[in-house]
């Protein structure tokens, strides 16, 4: 499995890296907490070195069941990416939405990063995740209450703490990189990108590569649709969100299904699934240098972690932007 420097620093995340949203189970339909732990350590045996987790997910599951995985393996052979400013537990701050936590209950959620929310949910982190240190510690999402340079005075507190090593931050416009990176050095900024969802490529993008900031691209299988594996006919469980998205709806699913059929020889050549191609794809764009990947079992976490041995030629890679260009 092959290593990124995240940034001009000295951490380095496997490619393809674990992301570990639906371990907990929010948002997701539930989770079964024994298959996400060994997801996880298949998926870590396979090369897959870097899990990115937030306390968000799950309300805490996502990083304990993290937490849980990673007991037994030298710390040094982890990196562990988690994140903060989403407060469920505190009606403060930006309320983002309304939700249910997995046991059905109703919960309010806010986008709050205030100083000392930042050091309280360090160190709740910390606790869960069975660790004494965060290697990339992420602002989960902007918000308006806070300064950014407030919240990431925080966490250069932490780094010089050493419960943190290196700051980051997802969804972020580049003037809030540029405000954050006033307070603490910004290592990169984690936002949605996919075969289906290329907007970063205006700003964002061109933006990184001029200041050396790295790219961590999530969703980059859009929630599974990108696999091929759901057909029109799918029916998602109650409590999963891609119920009511537009993406998933039949018309959608099957306009993407053909799109699918038209690049599946290019994986099939290798002996490969959609999903390793489309993650390979993404990790292999310019300015993005990880593809994170989430895994409900074992098996998936193994394949995921395949993706990396693809190979895409030119042509290839003209082929899909062509048949992209078509949708």
């Amino acid at each position: 499995m092959e290593h990124r420097k995240i940034g001009d620093s000295d951490l380095s995340l496997s490619i393809i890296t674990f992301g570990a949203w639906a371990a907990g189970g929010w948002m997701w339909g539930g989770t079964e907490r024994k298959v996400a732990v060994e997801a996880i350590k298949s998926a870590h045996d396979a090369g897959m070195t870097s899990i990115d987790t937030a306390p968000i997910y799950g309300q805490g599951t996502s990083e304990s069941i993290v937490g849980e995985a990673i007991k037994g393996i030298s710390r040094d052979k982890v990196q562990i990416l988690t994140k903060f400013g989403m407060r469920w537990d505190l009606a403060k701050g930006d309320l983002a939405m309304h939700s249910k936590d997995n046991s059905g209950k109703d919960i309010d959620i806010y986008k709050y990063a205030g100083k000392e929310s930042v050091i309280y949910e360090c160190e709740q982190s910390l606790k869960r995740l069975g660790t004494d240190y965060i290697d990339l510690y992420q602002l989960h999402w902007p918000e308006c209450v806070t300064p950014i340079e407030e919240t990431f005075e925080a966490v250069a507190k932490l780094i010089e703490q050493g419960k943190v090593r290196h700051a980051s931050v997802c969804n972020c416009s580049t003037s809030q990189i540029e405000d954050a990176n006033k307070a603490c050095k910004i290592l990169s900024d984690q936002v949605p990108y996919s075969m289906l969802n290329r907007k970063i490529e205006k700003d964002i993008v061109p933006y990184c590569i001029k200041n050396k900031k790295s790219i961590l691209a999530y969703s980059p299988m859009e929630r599974g649709l990108l696999t091929g594996k759901i057909k029109p006919d799918h029916k998602f469980q109650e409590g999963d969100a891609r119920r009511d998205m537009k993406m998933y709806q039949p018309e959608s699913i099957k306009k993407i299904g053909d799109f699918l059929a038209k690049i599946k020889p290019i994986a099939d050549e290798q002996g490969a699934t959609l999903a390793q191609l489309v993650l390979k794809w993404t990790a292999e764009q310019p300015g993005i240098t990880i593809a994170l990947a989430g895994a409900r079992n074992a098996e998936q976490a193994i394949q995921n972690a395949k993706a990396a041995d693809i190979k895409i030629s030119k042509e290839q890679m003209d082929f899909i932007d062509s048949e992209l260009a078509k949708l």
